[in-house]
């Protein structure tokens, strides 16, 4: 028997909307976490929704806590050997930090400290916690990496294990919170380009990041091999930090730090490895365009 007009009509309606189902439900599960220059996966859509469920991503935070190692105290950025928290990129008032492009910067703390560790992390975020920033900024990992010797270097598994307990823990003493990770800068391409520098060899051999920068000018297979798997421990930790943050909808990983090629201008003029005044100022640029995309 022939079915009538209104009964293919229904059978058509419900193809149709079968089809749009399974339509949108590839789409939902396509997204991924994009670039520095990406919006996050959180954060709103062009209609000013959420793609996933949680909070929003805030783009102007009004307090933040830096924590991290030398490069966020400033050091050799003032005068050698010396921090000079004043020009961090992140929480410095005497140059375009992230806290002045944000105005938060009545309201910043740095709880950064020169030579730590992704161990010292847990720490920082303890005393970032006691402040309830709206941001938290972390740049550490590359005296993970900085050690006397590739032997030395923290493990991978324990970078990870400490990091995602830092961040487990910031979130359960401040859920809301946002979290900016920036990756860990390229120590190979910071030694290609410093041990120009006769000056800035000098100091290196005083300890800076011995496992890259000692026998700086040596090109044997050894001091090839050894810088190699510093560059390999960096890129696996960079792995970690985008991972671990990726599983946070609070939690912003950038690689730009990483990518970035810094100029003569941008190093430090006694180590030429640490960001200059300028070169923190370009942190913060990176920060800024990360923390602030919708």
């Amino acid at each position: 028997m022939r079915a009538s007009a209104p009964r293919r009509k229904q059978r058509t309606t419900v193809r149709t909307g079968a089809v749009l189902l399974t339509t949108a439900a590839v789409m939902s599960t396509a997204g991924c976490f994009g670039s520095s220059d990406a919006p996050s996966r959180n954060g709103p859509s062009r209609g000013g929704k959420s793609h996933a469920e949680g909070p929003a991503w805030n783009t102007r935070p009004t307090s933040i806590a830096s924590l991290g190692d030398s490069i966020t105290r400033g050091f050799d950025a003032c005068s050698v050997l010396s921090d000079c928290p004043k020009v961090s990129w992140s929480t410095g008032t005497d140059v375009n930090s992230l806290a002045q492009r944000l105005r938060s910067g009545a309201r910043s703390w740095n709880y950064a400290r020169t030579g730590a560790l992704m161990a010292d992390l847990p720490g920082q975020m303890q005393a970032a916690a006691t402040r309830k920033p709206q941001l938290v900024t972390v740049m550490i990992g590359a005296n993970d990496a900085c050690r006397d010797s590739v032997a030395d270097m923290t493990p991978t598994d324990q970078f990870r294990s400490t990091f995602a307990s830092a961040l487990t823990q910031l979130r359960r003493e401040v859920p809301k919170t946002q979290v900016y990770v920036a990756s860990v800068p390229d120590l190979k391409r910071l030694w290609s380009q410093g041990r120009k520098n006769v000056l800035g060899r000098q100091i290196w051999k005083l300890g800076i990041c011995p496992s890259m920068l000692k026998d700086s000018d040596a090109m044997d297979a050894a001091s090839t091999q050894r810088r190699q798997q510093v560059d390999e421990r960096v890129d696996d930790y960079n792995r970690v930090l985008k991972d671990v943050c990726g599983k946070d909808p609070l939690c912003r990983y950038d690689d730009a730090v990483h990518n970035y090629r810094f100029t003569e201008r941008e190093l430090s003029k006694w180590d030429w490895f640490h960001p200059s005044k300028a070169g923190q100022q370009r942190l913060a640029s990176m920060a800024y365009r990360r923390i602030t995309s919708p």
